[in-house]
């Protein structure tokens, strides 16, 4: 593992639970930004993820074909019933999300400016983040 790679992965899991306020109500200009920014702390983020980027297109609906757990993380293996495309989700052993989803659950991708949000029966269960999102993505230890 390349020390980038590992970076990325150390940042990644050191905010795990990102989360994005999901409302059914509509907001408009500032409401929305503001919205956008008071992001909660309870959707985990994928640590990694072992695909092309293309599987994940929106409304893509793909199924937990297996769930494997270890000491230090959860893999979904994911595949695309249009096309049979798979792909891997790795999270962090602690995530609570990764550890409710079984074989045969069947996944949603939405598109969101940050990433991709993926949801089982109308619950998000995490954010695999785009460049956008990673960017928005910030860690660092606080000292006093």
């Amino acid at each position: 593992m390349t020390t980038h790679t590992r970076r990325q992965m150390l940042r990644l899991l050191a905010i795990s639970p990102l989360a994005v306020v999901l409302g059914a109500r509509a907001h408009g200009g500032a409401s929305e930004a503001s919205a956008a920014s008071s992001l909660s702390l309870a959707l985990p983020v994928a640590a990694s993820l072992t695909a092309p980027v293309m599987i994940l297109s929106a409304g893509a609906v793909l199924t937990v074909t297996a769930v494997e757990a270890s000491a230090h993380s959860t893999a979904w293996v994911l595949e695309r019933a249009s096309d049979g495309a798979s792909a891997v989700v790795e999270f962090s052993a602690g995530t609570i999300a990764a550890s409710v989803v079984a074989a045969g659950t069947v996944v949603s991708v939405t598109a969101l400016a940050a990433g991709w949000l993926l949801s089982a029966a109308g619950e998000a269960l995490c954010l695999i983040p785009n460049a956008l999102g990673e960017s928005l993505l910030y860690d660092e230890r606080i000292t006093r």
